[in-house]
């Protein structure tokens, strides 16, 4: 008999997208925003542009401070805005 407790041939396969950013708001309780840059390039121009995107990221134990780079992966919808949970710390604010 397998060690695993699913059947064979069931894999389960994470779809949840995971970002890194950094911390730039931490004025709401259990709440950061992380902004993640995300390199483009122009489809016309072909031109590399950077675009940055908010995030609203849920932070149990609220321990982060401005400025630390974060990893967060998509969950279901904590509050209005909060679609993100911070799964690790990758550098400290110095």
């Amino acid at each position: 008999m397998s060690e695993t407790t699913q059947p064979e041939g069931i894999q389960r396969v994470n779809r949840r997208k995971v970002r890194e950013g950094t911390v730039v708001s931490t004025k709401m309780e259990k709440t950061v925003v992380v902004a993640v840059v995300d390199r483009v390039r122009h489809r016309r121009y072909q031109k590399t542009m950077q675009r940055t995107t908010r995030l609203y990221a849920h932070d149990e134990a609220n321990d982060l401070k401005e400025g630390d780079r974060v990893r967060v992966q998509e969950t279901r919808p904590t509050s209005k805005l909060k679609r993100w949970r911070v799964i690790e710390v990758l550098e400290r604010a110095r």
